[in-house]
């Protein structure tokens, strides 16, 4: 079974408490935890240890295998503290800097090169996430990726002198809420949404 470890360590806790540091629901009947992911709630089922997404459009289906990294490491990591409301670089976290390199290192160049010479477009997919549009670069927008972790998103556009760039930025806090590895692993999944939703737009 794929995150077994992580399993075992998210069903001896208190559900209830687990429920109110995560910011989800805890059900019973069967004994699972409801929690939402880029808009999409999913099903934490303790007792047969699986994790089914539950969208209104379209049939329930199991989680896939970063969508379960993400979702078990947040339940059993997730801490009741407020926003710093101060954004930072993924190499700001603490181990940051070392982490988030090669193989780890963030994919903004899919965001360059699917939004760089249009950002407007991150706009146009912006509400299908329930995304905000902020004032950085470009175009930029935050949204949540699991309830205790928003993400940011800011692109420069390509011009004559300059080549597209795009940043990904954490709230200080992003590192309490979720180790890095999985935190990588939710990232991926935005900028995978993302790129997805402005290829059905046009």
């Amino acid at each position: 079974m794929a995150h077994e470890g992580l399993w075992e360590q998210l069903v001896v806790l208190d559900r209830h408490e687990t429920a109110r540091r995560a910011k989800c629901d805890y059900l019973v009947d069967p004994d699972r935890y409801v929690v939402t992911m880029l808009k999409t709630d999913y099903e934490v089922n303790l007792a047969g240890k699986e994790i089914i997404s539950v969208r209104p459009d379209s049939p329930p289906k199991p989680a896939g295998f970063l969508e379960q990294l993400c979702i078990l490491a947040y339940l059993i990591n997730a801490r009741d503290v407020p926003l710093a409301n101060k954004l930072v670089r993924a190499e700001a976290l603490p181990g940051g800097q070392f982490f988030f390199r090669g193989l780890h290192r963030l994919p903004t160049e899919k965001l360059q090169e699917v939004f760089g010479h249009c950002p407007e477009r991150l706009h146009e997919v912006a509400p299908q996430f329930d995304a905000k549009r902020c004032d950085f670069g470009d175009a930029s927008i935050e949204l949540t990726v699991l309830p205790r972790i928003p993400l940011t998103i800011v692109v420069w556009r390509a011009d004559d002198e300059f080549a597209a760039r795009a940043s990904i930025l954490f709230d200080q806090t992003a590192d309490s809420q979720l180790p890095l590895d999985a935190l990588g692993a939710a990232v991926n999944l935005v900028v995978e949404a993302i790129v997805k939703a402005a290829a059905e737009v046009n």
